[in-house]
């Protein structure tokens, strides 16, 4: 890891753990922040996403933001993590982490999805 990754690191864990300590909306059970944010990074979600600024893809605030009281946003945002999406954000697509890729199990899947609805404040 570079030095300057750690910042950003470092931000990154406490901003969602400052949101693990804020009201959990329905769909956010129980998610280890600290967790979370290792498994998005071992998986190579943070080369795309930050939590609070667009890189490729959204951050992870502005898709909480706009799945807001959807009661399928969970489910949504597993399935564009498992199966990869496009169109939403852009021209840019997010791959397939699921399926024959296996990087991502689908509780996994879940477990990230759930942390990324945590961060919308």
């Amino acid at each position: 890891m570079t030095l300057q990754c750690k910042p950003m690191l470092a931000a990154a864990l406490a901003v969602a753990l400052a949101a693990g300590t804020a009201a959990p909306q329905a769909h956010a059970a129980a998610v280890d922040a600290r967790a979370t944010l290792a498994l998005a990074k071992a998986s190579g979600c943070l080369a795309c996403h930050a939590i609070d600024k667009p890189r490729v893809g959204p951050s992870y605030a502005a898709i909480a933001r706009r799945f807001r009281g959807r009661a399928d946003a969970l489910q949504v945002l597993q399935r564009a993590i498992l199966e990869g999406h496009s169109g939403t954000w852009g021209i840019v697509p997010m791959p397939a982490y699921g399926g024959s890729q296996d990087i991502l199990s689908a509780a996994q899947a879940r477990d990230l999805a759930r942390w990324v609805l945590s961060l919308g404040g």
